[in-house]
């Protein structure tokens, strides 16, 4: 099931009637749980992979939870009786969140055709928009607007237009990309929040849960008129102010904000033809721009946390790239999630424009496309992930660029604050005061030994985090011996002197030689400064 169209007149959002609305669906359990409970695990994952046969299968009966996912998830017709036991249906279509159903020969799913006695009553209605139940953080029941055939699974060729409407300025809803930059965004409370290119408006619903204030921009008016229903149905509305235009320049000389989000358009493309993914400048530019250009919006101490895609080629490493995008008196913490070659990128993107439903001529020329710009440009790859800047002000700011395509347990907001903290400790600590701290292990570290079997000592140690990041790290025995006893109540020279002890080992030199192993167990967070220890 693709996106289709944005021909269809999106609803208005009375206050009074979307309130009424809003309670109908949570009275409904048209939520995140309530779906999961109805559909059952594999129907409700099929639904994320746009597999609506399932979903279908489930919401055959009469409930107002089944007519409100075949309505608003399924674009089902209902009839109009079935709709209004599940919602206020003259809000509904006063508000234009339902319209009248073209009539079918065979009635809807069994039911009478209109033109009987009771034809009136049973005259279907669709939705002109899907809504998506979402979960927020703390349990809210949120709801997510987006156009229709959007809201679940991606595009799934959301540029290939269709009755009414090309698809060009598409809205989408609730996909990966959202859902991760939601987690790893940090969510400690700030006066100002700022969300870039808000596309259904899920960033800025989060941001307005601890932000005094939250600014939302896109350069698409439609994008910014669905934002405004997601916001009003999910009882946001007062929290949010929308602006249109591109990238920072509908915020030029706003005071700082303290966090800056952004899932932006970032494919990087041989042309801006979908507003929701081209950002319309070449190659990498778009995603270089916003991070070279956060630093004049940041509030000292705040961050900016962005999706990116960026270049791989053969005259520059990936890593060097991205360190040149860093502004000047920021930190940053950069991953790398994936890598594609120009082919599998190209492939990825002409599907979820719909290209490949085309013909076999047009779609190898679009093809052919976008190899000429990636063949131009010199990339032989395109990089996937994370960006986060913080504005520290330092003369010499920490800079981790990593790469780490493994899983990690979302939320990671908690665990980028703390990545911070972790550079701020190393930046102020010289390794003889850091000889003099004391340390623990971090939760949930344990150890794994590597080697052939029978083997009287393992040929590596790794020590592996079970929460956050989950990283693995090799450490020698002298690094696994220290991570293993640091519980906080020695300092760190003692405990290098008595392992120096057991293994026969100068303690001087072991001083000497182990704090940049130390400070790597604290970067990756194996090891956590214990504070007002003596």
């Amino acid at each position: 099931m693709g996106c289709v169209s944005t021909s269809e007149r999106l609803p208005e959002a009375d206050p009074g009637r979307t309130a009424r609305l809003r309670e109908a669906l949570r009275a409904a359990n048209f939520t995140a749980d309530g779906l999961l409970d109805l559909l059952g695990g594999p129907a409700y994952a099929a639904l994320a992979r746009s597999e609506t046969v399932p979903a279908l299968r489930a919401t055959r009966g009469p409930s107002p939870l089944e007519t409100l996912v075949r309505l608003f998830l399924l674009q089902q017709g209902v009839p109009r009786d079935r709709a209004r036991d599940a919602l206020p249906l003259d809000d509904a279509l006063a508000d234009g969140w339902l319209v009248p159903a073209p009539q079918t020969g065979g009635g809807t799913e069994g039911e009478t055709e209109a033109g009987t006695e009771h034809g009136e009553a049973r005259q279907p209605v669709r939705a002109t928009v899907d809504v998506r139940p979402y979960s927020g953080p703390g349990g809210q029941d949120w709801w997510i607007v987006a156009d229709l055939g959007c809201a679940v699974g991606g595009a799934s060729g959301a540029g290939a237009g269709g009755p009414g409407g090309h698809g060009k300025d598409v809205v989408l809803g609730v996909g990966g990309a959202s859902t991760t930059l939601a987690g790893i965004t940090v969510r400690t409370p700030v006066a100002r929040a700022l969300d870039i290119g808000t596309g259904s408006g899920i960033q800025a619903l989060h941001a307005a849960e601890h932000a005094s204030h939250v600014t939302a921009t896109d350069l698409n008016p439609r994008a910014l008129a669905v934002a405004r229903l997601t916001l009003a149905l999910s009882g946001a509305a007062d929290g949010v102010e929308l602006r249109e235009g591109a990238l920072y320049e509908p915020v030029a000389g706003d005071e700082p904000y303290d966090l800056i989000v952004s899932n932006p358009p970032f494919v990087i493309s041989p042309g801006a033809r979908l507003t929701y993914r081209d950002g319309g400048m070449s190659g990498d530019d778009l995603c270089r721009t916003l991070v070279e250009q956060s630093a004049g919006l940041l509030a000292a101490g705040g961050h900016c946390q962005l999706l990116a895609n960026w270049e791989h080629s053969q005259d520059e490493g990936w890593r060097d790239r991205l360190r040149s995008w860093v502004p000047p008196g920021c930190d940053a913490w950069i991953v790398q999630r994936e890598v594609q070659d120009v082919t599998q990128y190209a492939e990825l993107w002409l599907r979820d424009a719909g290209d490949h439903r085309g013909g076999e001529a047009e779609y190898a020329a679009r093809y052919g496309e976008w190899l000429d710009e990636f063949e131009r440009r010199g990339t032989t790859g395109i990089g996937f992930g994370w960006i986060t800047l913080r504005k520290s002000g330092a003369e010499e700011p920490g800079i981790v660029i990593e790469e780490w395509p493994h899983p990690v347990e979302q939320p990671l907001g908690d665990e980028v604050v703390q990545h911070f903290e972790r550079q701020d400790f190393l930046r102020a600590t010289d390794d003889a005061a850091l000889l003099d701290c004391h340390f623990r292990l971090a939760e949930g570290v344990v150890q794994e030994q590597v080697g052939m079997p029978g083997a009287e000592d393992p040929e590596h140690v790794v020590l592996r985090q079970q929460r956050g990041m989950r990283r693995a790290t090799k450490v020698d025995t002298v690094g696994a011996g220290f991570a293993g006893v640091c519980d906080g109540s020695l300092p760190a020279w003692r405990i290098l002197d008595a392992i120096a002890q057991l293994v026969g080992e100068d303690p001087v030199v072991l001083r000497d030689r182990t704090p940049e192993a130390i400070r790597l167990l604290v970067e990756q967070g194996f090891l956590l400064p214990v504070e007002g220890a003596a």
